[in-house]
């Protein structure tokens, strides 16, 4: 797909499809988006909410409401785009404007950045977008070396906390430690190996990010609790801004821990035109949201459906993995390149439980996009919304795409990559300063075949019991089974 082109037409169809008024609406000002709000977080939720819309409109492109709505979102109004070929809109930088839609329709302030715009809310025609996006990106290439090893000795304090507690309570709780392995991962990576233990932050890092992230994000949450009324739930979480100051004590002893122990990092910056506080505000925001907060979705759904898809699976893992380990003599890139099942798994699970569902764009210009079998016109101004677990189950692009098929991107499979969009484009691209798309995108797919790797280094198979909590899943460990 050229990122000049302003029509995207269906890969199957040469021809040209019929030119459709985007069905749906907004309803009445301020009661139409309470209502939608109300059917999206209670009465539906997420996935029923546009289901049911599509099957209403009979289109995968349609207008709707989107949370947060009054008084968050000045225009809760956005034109979906669920299916694998409309989607794509939203990474064309010529096309869609992505000042400050990170969140979608609202912004957090910037007081939760330390008052600046960090990368992630700059469009890519801002001047300091590129500056920073390549001080990042340069910066990651230099640690490249460091991945493996900090990872691995991260990791290596996951499995036995997880069998201490599966001992003593008969279950473990995934998350829990998935999150502070994370975090050890992230500080020491970007802080020259500090143990964040020994430094301001102490043990309370992970608790200090999921505070931060929840009043950042809490518009976007529900939290299920059923001795809530829904109504003031609503009322507390998606109509007004909670404030910085319950996390301000938090975030400053990041920052300076942070601004304290990465300064081999912090220093290049004003060679890129970057002042140094702005580096380490932007750098605690990639460390937090970016880093922090995707791996707390994304290591608990990997193992949440890699643990349900059972033992043959498990079994077929742990062969490639332990064959290929000792061929290449230890666990190195050349030989994660050479685990092609364990490749495809991770992408599987990257496809089928995205650990960002949302991506919005604002048109620059009109523009005319495609489904698979209508095209629509959107007008400039237009905010664009994808809900990318619909766009990465389209049943016209992937069979059985509702199951998790751990094989699906072997052989002639690797073809569905393109359609693989959890990176903000698709997964056969690569990011660049002139997009959106996630600098960090490749370290993403390492770090997830690397814990699949210490995983099946250590167990023949596990089992899981999942739940879903606020944006991602809830995983409680049920049993680990050592290897011979």
């Amino acid at each position: 797909m050229s990122s000049s082109s302003s029509n995207y037409s269906s890969p199957s169809s040469k021809k040209t499809l019929p030119l459709r008024d985007i069905p749906g609406g907004y309803g009445l000002p301020f009661f139409g988006p309470i209502k939608d709000r109300r059917d999206y977080y209670y009465n539906q939720g997420t996935d029923e909410f546009f289901k049911s819309r599509m099957q209403k409109y009979n289109s995968t492109v349609f207008r709707t409401n989107v949370p947060p709505g009054p008084f968050m979102a000045k225009n809760p109004k956005v034109v979906a785009v669920l299916d694998a070929v409309s989607f794509p809109i939203l990474f064309d930088s010529s096309k869609v404007e992505k000042k400050n839609v990170l969140d979608g329709t609202f912004m957090p302030s910037t007081d939760f950045t330390g008052g600046y715009r960090v990368c992630a809310f700059l469009d890519t025609r801002e001047p300091s977008h590129a500056a920073v996006k390549g001080f990042f990106s340069s910066q990651l290439g230099k640690l490249h070396n460091k991945f493996i090893p900090t990872f691995r000795s991260s990791v290596s304090e996951l499995f036995p906390n997880l069998e201490d507690e599966l001992d003593k309570e008969g279950k473990a709780n995934f998350n829990d430690h998935s999150d502070k392995i994370s975090f050890d991962f992230i500080f020491r990576l970007f802080c020259d190996n500090k143990n964040p233990d020994e430094t301001g932050v102490g043990s309370s890092g992970p608790k200090s990010f999921d505070k931060w992230l929840f009043l950042m994000l809490h518009p976007l949450i529900t939290l299920g609790l059923k001795f809530v009324p829904s109504f003031v739930e609503d009322f507390l979480l998606h109509t007004f801004p909670l404030p910085f100051l319950f996390v301000k004590s938090d975030y400053q002893k990041l920052h300076d821990a942070f601004d304290k122990y990465a300064s081999g990092i912090l220093d290049e910056s004003e060679k890129y035109g970057i002042t140094r506080d702005e580096a380490c505000h932007n750098l605690v925001f990639l460390a937090g949201f970016s880093a922090y907060g995707g791996a707390k979705v994304l290591f608990p759904a990997l193992i949440k459906w890699v643990g349900a898809a059972g033992e043959d699976l498990h079994r077929q893992l742990a062969h490639e993995i332990r064959t290929v380990v000792k061929e290449e003599g230890g666990v190195t890139v050349s030989a994660l390149n050479k685990m092609s099942l364990t490749k495809s798994v991770v992408y599987e699970a990257l496809r089928i439980e995205p650990p960002v569902p949302f991506q919005y764009g604002k048109a620059r210009e009109d523009v005319v996009i495609s489904s698979h079998d209508s095209s629509f016109l959107i007008e400039k101004g237009e905010m664009i919304f994808g809900y990318q677990p619909f766009a990465t189950k389209d049943p016209k692009v992937f069979d059985n795409p509702e199951e998790f098929v751990g094989d699906r991107f072997l052989g002639d499979g690797e073809r569905l990559l393109k359609y693989v969009y959890w990176s903000n484009g698709r997964e056969t691209d690569n990011p660049t300063v002139d997009d959106k798309q996630c600098p960090g995108k490749d370290l993403v797919v390492l770090l997830s075949k690397l814990l699949l790797v210490e995983l099946f280094l250590r167990y023949d198979t596990f089992s899981v019991e999942a739940a879903t909590i606020l944006l991602g899943p809830l995983v409680t460990v049920t049993s680990l089974t050592k290897a011979d």
